[in-house]
C-alpha cells in the first residue's frame, strides 16, 4: 500500500510550492497593485482563495492524507481497509477536488465563505470522497491486530469525523442555477455564527488535531525515545476536542452575535490555552534524553521547531479572543500574523520534518541526499517567517491605532487611504518574508528529488537458505 502514500506525498510537497508562490505573489500584489495586471483572473480577490485553499487544502490535506495512511497502518499492524484501490481512488479524487475548486475561485464561482468557498457541486464530490476516507481509515483501524489504539490515530480520527461534521453544517444550501450558484440555507447573523464554528474549527480540527497525530508519531521516531507522556497526551486529546469546539464566536466581537455568545467564544478560548500547551509540553519532553539530535538531525529540528510555533500561536490566539485586544486586532495584519505563525511555523514545519522522514522511508533510501540541504532549508525559511510575521504585527498594532486615532475636535485623525499609504513598507517585507520561505520550499523539492534519484539504497537483510530436510536445527545464540 506503499504506492499511494508516495503519491500523497509528491502532491503534498507539489501544491506545497505552488501555494507558497500564489501567496508570493497576492503579497506583492498587496504591495505593488499594478501586479493584478487589470484582469479578472489575476485579481487579488480571485487569487487569494486560490492561495489559502492550495496552502491549507491541498498542501495541508494532502500532508494528512498522506501521513495518517501510513501511520494508521504501522500502528495498527493491519493493511489499509479497502487495499491499494482504495488508496489510489482517495489520491486521485482529492486531487481532483481541488483542481476543480481552483477553478471556480479563478473563474469567480464561489460562496464568499472563508475557508468554504467552493460551490455546491464540488462539496458534494468532497462529502462522498471523505465519507471514503472515514471507512478507510476506520475500517483499519477496526481490523488491527495490535489491541491498544495509539494517540496519533486518536487525532487523525477526531479530525477526519469533526471535519465532515463542519463541512455539512456550513454548507448546506440550494443550488439555484446550473451556473453553479447557490444560496445558503442560513442567513444573517446565524450565517455568520456558523461560518466561523466552522472556520475557527477548521484551525482546530483541520490545522491543528490532524498535525498534532503528525507530532505524536515522527517526532518520538526521529527522537528514537517514547512519548513523554501518554497519560498527558490523553488529556490533552480530550480537553482539546471538548474546548475547540466552542471558541469560534471570538471572530464575531462588537457585531450583531449576541454578547453572550461572544463572551463564550471568548472564555473558552482562553481556556483552550491550557491543553495547547499541554501537548506543546508532550511533544519537547519527548526529547528528554535526545537534544543532541536536533544538531545531527535536521528533520527533527523542523519539527520541534513547529512545536515552538504551536505554543506562540496558541498563546496568541487566546490573548486576541479577549474583547479589549480584539477591539484594537480585528481586521488587522495582525490576525495575517497570527494566521502565518501558525500556518508557516507549525503546520509547514511539521510537514517538512515528517517528508524529510518519510521520503528516505518510502523510497528505501539509506538517508536523505544532503542534510546540509536541510539546515539551509531551515534557516532560510526560519528568517521568512521571523520577516513575515514581525513585519504583520508592526503593521496590525500600527493599523489599529491609526483607525481609532481622532484630533483635538472628535474627528478620525487619517483617512483610510492614508492607513493604507502606511502599511506599503510593511508589504514589502512581509512579501520578501514569503520569498524566503518559498525559496527553502525549493531547496527542500531539489533535496527530495535528489534523496529519491541518486540516494544510497537501504540494504534489505538477506534470508538465510532454509536448511535441506532431515538437517540438524542448530542451537540458537547465546
Amino acid at each position: 500500500m506503499e504506492a499511494p502514500i508516495r503519491a500523497f506525498a509528491i502532491a503534498t510537497v507539489f501544491w506545497g510550492v505552488a501555494g507558497f508562490l500564489v501567496g508570493v505573489l497576492i503579497a506583492s500584489q498587496l504591495a505593488w497593485p499594478l501586479l493584478n495586471l487589470d484582469l479578472e483572473w489575476t485579481t487579488f480577490g480571485r487569487l487569494r482563495p486560490v492561495h489559502t485553499s492550495a496552502v491549507i487544502f491541498a498542501f495541508g490535506g494532502n500532508a494528512l492524507l498522506c501521513t495518517s495512511l501510513y501511520v494508521v497502518q504501522r500502528t495498527c499492524r493491519a493493511r489499509l481497509f479497502g487495499g491499494e484501490p482504495m488508496g489510489w481512488f482517495l489520491f486521485w479524487g482529492y486531487q481532483f477536488f481541488i483542481v476543480t475548486a481552483a477553478l471556480g475561485y479563478v473563474m469567480g464561482v464561489t460562496q464568499g465563505k472563508e475557508y468554504a468557498e467552493p460551490e455546491w457541486y464540488v462539496d458534494l464530490f468532497l462529502t462522498v470522497l471523505w465519507v471514503h476516507y472515514l471507512v478507510a481509515f476506520g475500517g483499519t483501524l477496526l481490523r488491527r491486530e495490535e489491541p491498544h489504539i495509539y494517540v496519533a490515530n486518536w487525532f487523525y480520527l477526531a479530525f477526519i469525523v469533526t471535519v465532515a461534521m463542519l463541512h455539512i453544517g456550513n454548507n448546506l444550501a440550494l443550488p439555484v442555477d446550473w451556473s453553479g450558484k447557490s444560496y445558503g440555507a442560513a442567513s444573517g447573523v446565524q450565517d455568520a455564527m456558523i461560518q466561523w464554528w466552522y472556520g475557527h474549527n477548521a484551525v482546530g480540527f483541520f490545522l491543528t488535531a490532524g498535525f498534532l497525530g503528525m507530532m505524536y508519531y515522527f517526532i518520538p521516531k526521529q527522537a528514537e525515545r517514547p512519548v513523554y507522556s501518554y497519560r498527558l497526551s490523553i488529556v490533552h486529546f480530550w480537553s482539546l476536542i471538548f474546548l475547540y469546539i466552542w471558541a469560534g464566536p471570538h471572530h464575531l466581537h462588537y457585531t450583531a452575535l449576541p454578547d453572550w455568545a461572544q463572551t463564550l467564544g471568548m472564555v473558552f478560548s482562553i481556556m483552550l490555552w491550557m491543553p495547547s500547551w499541554g501537548g506543546m509540553i508532550n511533544g519537547l519532553m519527548t526529547l528528554s534524553g535526545a537534544w543532541d539530535k536536533l544538531r545531527t538531525n535536521p528533520g527533527l529540528r523542523f519539527s520541534v521547531t513547529a512545536v515552538g510555533f504551536y505554543a506562540m500561536a496558541t498563546f496568541e490566539g487566546p490573548v486576541m479572543s479577549i474583547k479589549a485586544v480584539n477591539a484594537l486586532s480585528h481586521y488587522t495584519d495582525w490576525t495575517i500574523g497570527h494566521v502565518h505563525s501558525g500556518a508557516l511555523g507549525w503546520n509547514g514545519f511539521v510537514t517538512f520534518g515528517a517528508l524529510y522522514w518519510l521520503f528516505p522511508k518510502l523510497w528505501g533510501k539509506k538517508a536523505l541526499y544532503s542534510e546540509r540541504l536541510c539546515s539551509w532549508h531551515f534557516w532560510v525559511a526560519t528568517l521568512g517567517i521571523v520577516l513575515y510575521i514581525t513585519a504583520m504585527w508592526v503593521s496590525g498594532i500600527l493599523q489599529g491605532l491609526m483607525w481609532r486615532a481622532y484630533d483635538e475636535l472628535g474627528f478620525l485623525q487619517y483617512s483610510f487611504i492614508e492607513t493604507v499609504a502606511a502599511m506599503h513598507p510593511y508589504y514589502v517585507i512581509r512579501t520578501l518574508g514569503g520569498l524566503l520561505y518559498l525559496s527553502g520550499a525549493l531547496i527542500m523539492v531539489y533535496n527530495l528529488w535528489m534523496t529519491v534519484t541518486r540516494g544510497e539504497n537501504e540494504e534489505v537483510a538477506a534470508q538465510p537458505a532454509p536448511a535441506p530436510i532431515g538437517a540438524p536445527v542448530p542451537a540458537p545464540a547465546e
